[in-house]
């Protein structure tokens, strides 16, 4: 179970998106949620902000949730940040893909309180 102070960073082009995720994570006892609409303002932010873990959509403009990942995943400093990529589409290739980019788990949308809980809890004991 991760410690609730956590700095959680939930990237989503869809303000509608981040602010429910963000009311989940709420739920769920997370006090610490910063929000980015695109993962180029994420990177940004990650360069500033020391950022525990990543909600991240797979598919925005400017740079991709797959593009964030490969570029958290080269870099040093960041690169054993955990990382939940969201899609709205469980396609076995984009599932694989972003696996080979060393995503820690996939949530397909529509999900569930419970269904995030679960990953991020998965994500943090392994």
């Amino acid at each position: 179970m991760p410690d609730k102070s956590i700095r959680i960073l939930v990237v989503d082009s869809l303000s509608t998106m981040r602010m429910i995720v963000k009311d989940i994570l709420k739920q769920l006892g997370y006090k610490n949620i910063i929000l980015a609409e695109d993962g180029s303002s994420a990177s940004s932010l990650l360069k500033k902000e020391k950022i525990d873990f990543i909600i991240s959509e797979w598919d925005m403009p400017k740079m991709s949730g797959l593009d964030l990942l490969k570029s958290i995943r080269s870099d040093e400093t960041l690169k054993s940040i955990p990382f939940l990529m969201v899609t709205g589409e469980a396609k076995k290739e984009n599932i694989i893909s972003a696996a080979k980019a060393g995503v820690n788990d996939c949530i397909v949308k529509p999900f569930t309180a419970e269904t995030l809980k679960e990953k991020i809890d998965k994500i943090f004991t392994n």
